[in-house]
Order: structure tokens, then sequence, then C-alpha cells
């Protein structure tokens, strides 16, 4: 057995699910290391490894359980000794969880993640206590020990938890609870943080960008906490490059945000925008508080201020009630709109969500066949999309070797988010990690772009 010594306190983090769980592993991993810990990369290095599970949807929580499975097996083995189970699953099923996985030793919800060096000293000592999710929702605070998990330039910053929105499929509300927004003085605080840290990117993260601020201001009508003024304070943040939002809401994106993003040279053209649907009737059942005629109005709103805009939305096919000529509608209304970026899910009915008690569900092989006719529209438009690159320099970060052929050098362009959009693949020329380089492109793929460096004189 090994002894409990700061030699090999030794801890493994799987973090699943979307970036603002990441964010709380990297405050984990950041709580840990302060108070001795050491963070490995592979689970049979450690000691304690640490699932950040996903509760959002049935895949990620077929995918939550199997990896704390796979790593209570390793427990049993004699590879590591403790297994815990952290995040949304834990604290969206609570006792259910603990009670059916008696594998793990430890469930930390995602209010007390931030706990978890505590937890794991009283853990060690002898305390019989397994379960942690009693606390409220954890909101991140200027101070919070973190450590970035991205390549050096990049890093997420989270501005808020919880969600002011009732969507009728979302299970968001009852995992992380209501909108609590970030202080703007905190918020540039960590982000100057993370610049002196050779942050170049800044991907700001919450669960609708748009709202950002509201709970303050509604307590405190005086409080500048808003979108646009955040906006504005971050893009006077000096070294920062690039600032990216993601999940912003179409009922949000005002004309006063779109000038802001038109006046900054850091904030890039690229908006994450969630519409879920287009006809009028599902938006209803969806609890979507938008109609296609506003919908419309936002997009044009981008395009004709910021004509260069990159656009990148999701829809979920198969809702309950959803019929073949509303999907026609939303076919047709991705054909029209020319998405650069477009993400589908097949409905998932959730518990205790409205959209999980409607009638009227749709059956898995009609879900698919919307599911596959979609993105088999949106394919086509992204090859031609990416086709109008090609003759084209555009500015690149680069991001290391390409994980398909070990030879290529990749990054991204600002018009590509990391993990979720393609890349540009780099054939010729020579750039580091974190570099911004020029980029001519010679080829394009479905989803990547291929170019070389161009030489600056």
């Amino acid at each position: 057995m090994k002894q409990e010594t700061a030699e090999n306190k030794k801890v493994h983090f799987i973090s699943l699910g979307c970036p603002k769980n990441l964010v709380d592993s990297e405050i984990m991993a950041g709580t840990l290391m302060k108070d001795g810990y050491s963070v490995v990369g592979e689970a049979e290095e450690a000691d304690t490894v640490i699932v950040n599970t996903c509760g959002f949807i049935e895949d990620s929580k077929k995918e939550s359980i199997q990896r704390i499975l796979d790593m209570s097996d390793l427990k049993q083995e004699g590879k590591i000794k403790k297994v815990v189970v952290a995040g949304c699953l834990t604290q969206r099923y609570k006792e259910d969880l603990v009670e059916g996985l008696p594998e793990a030793d430890l469930f930390v919800g995602s209010g007390e993640f931030q706990n978890i060096a505590k937890i794991l000293k009283k853990n060690e000592e002898g305390e019989k206590q397994k379960t942690f999710f009693n606390l409220p929702t954890y909101l991140q605070e200027e101070a919070t020990p973190r450590v970035n998990s991205q390549p050096g330039h990049r890093a997420y910053l989270k501005i808020s938890e919880g969600c002011m929105k009732r969507c009728a499929f979302c299970a968001i509300p009852l995992i992380r609870g209501n909108l609590q927004s970030r202080s703007i003085d905190a918020i540039v605080a960590e982000a100057k943080l993370l610049v002196a840290g050779g942050v170049k990117e800044l991907i700001i993260i919450s669960h609708d960008f748009t709202d950002y601020g509201w709970d303050i201001r509604r307590k405190d009508p005086t409080r500048k906490e808003s979108p646009v003024e955040l906006l504005k304070a971050l893009d006077q943040v000096e070294g920062l490059q690039w600032i990216r939002l993601m999940y912003l809401y179409p009922d949000g994106i005002t004309q006063e945000m779109v000038q802001v993003i038109k006046n900054s040279t850091k904030i890039v053209r690229y908006f994450d925008m969630p519409l879920q649907h287009v006809n009028d009737a599902v938006l209803k059942s969806m609890n979507r508080k938008m109609t296609r005629d506003e919908i419309e109005t936002a997009l044009m709103n981008i395009r004709e201020h910021l004509p260069e805009a990159v656009i990148r939305t999701q829809f979920i096919v198969g809702f309950p009630g959803e019929t073949e000529e509303q999907f026609e509608e939303l076919l047709n209304f991705v054909a029209d709109q020319q998405f650069d970026r477009v993400g589908c899910f097949k409905y998932s009915p959730e518990e205790n969500t409205p959209g999980g008690k409607m009638e009227a569900q749709i059956d898995e092989e009609t879900k698919q066949y919307r599911h596959d006719a979609l993105m088999e529209v949106q394919q086509n438009i992204s090859r031609e999309k990416h086709r109008d690159f090609i003759g084209k320099t555009i500015e690149v970060i680069v991001e290391g070797f390409s994980e398909e052929t070990d030879l290529l050098l990749q990054g991204r362009f600002w018009g590509q988010a990391p993990d979720i959009d393609g890349v540009v693949l780099i054939n010729d020329g020579q750039a580091e990690v974190g570099d911004m380089v020029k980029v001519h492109i010679t080829d394009s793929l479905d989803y990547d772009l291929v170019g070389e460096i161009v030489v600056q004189n």
C-alpha cells in the first residue's frame, strides 16, 4: 500500500461534457495542487481519479457511468486507490447515484467541487461521510485557484452559472440552478491573470451570454453588469488578441452588441447562436421565447453590419410533436440561411423536464432520419463555403501537429472554435504553438482548410 505523503498524492482528472464543466475541473486541479497534490496524465499513475461527469442528455449520462465503472475496475485491480465522482450527474441524481454506484468512494456535487482538497483530506483521515452535494451552485471567485488545461495560448473564461431560461427540453436549471453572474471586475481580473500567463485567446462561456448580469441588475439597478459593458471591459485588456463568445441566444443579440463587436479589433466575428428550431409551433412547444420572424431579424442584423461574420447554430430534431412538415420547414430554413456551422441533436427526453412528459414522442428511427437529412444539407453548404477560402490569406493561431497525420501543423482561424469546428492544416512552413501566422489557403475539405504559411518580409 502507498503511504499518504505529498509525494504520492497524485490525482488524475476525467472531465466530461461541456467547457463549463472543464473549468470546474481546472478549479479542482488548482485547489488540489495548492494543497500539495500533483495532477498526472494517466489514470494508472494516480492514487485518486476524479470523474467530473455530465448529466445533460442520455448519451452523456451513459458515457459518465461507463467511465466511472472503468475507473472502478482499475481500483479493484489495485492500480488506483480512490474513485471520486463529481459534477452534474452527481448533482442531478444524488442519492440514486450513490446507491447505484457503491464502487465509488466519494460523490461531490456542482456546489462543492471547490472544496475538493478538504473533502479528500477528511476521507484520508477516516471521515465516513461519502456525499458532498448540499451546497448551492458554486460561483467562481476572483481568488479561486485554477490550472488552465488548454494549450497555453487559449483559455475558457466562465462568466456565470445557471440559467434564467426554462426551455422545455433542458435540465440545466435543475442541475445548476438559476442565473448567477460574476462581477465585471472579477471577470476582468481573471482575464488579466490568464493573459499574463500567455493566453492570447479567451473563450467566453456561460449557459447564455446574452443574459449575463440580469440577476445583478435586478437586485441593484445601479450596477453596470451587462453583455455590452462586459465586452467593452474585456476589449481593454492589454495583450489579449482574440475574444470569442459562445452561447449567444438570438433574443439578446441587440444592435448595440453588434456595434460593439464591429468596433472591436479583439472580439472575433463569430456568433455561436443556438436556435433549436424555426417553426413557430415547435418553438412555442420548446418554450423558446422567439418566433421565426424574430430569429430572421436577429440574423439580418448580424449580416447587415458584419457581413464577414461566421454564424454557428444548433438544432434539435424529433422534439415531441414535430411533424414532417415542420421538419421540412427547418430543412428549407437551413438551406436558405447558409449557416457557416451547424450542429444537430436528436431530441433526448429528460426526466423532470416538460419535454420529457409530453405526448407524441418521436421514434428513434425518425429522429435519425431527420438528423442525417439535415446534416447532409449542411455538409454541402460547408463544402461550398470552404471552397470560397481557396486563394485567400487568413490569420491562423498555430495549435500543434495534426492528430490525424502527425506530419502537418494545424491551427485555427478566427472563424473556428476549438474542438467543435474544423481546423486549418498547414502543409508548408514552420511555426511554434501559439504563434499567429498568415496562411495562404490552397485547398479545402468538408470541414477543414489546407494552406501554407506566408513568410513575412
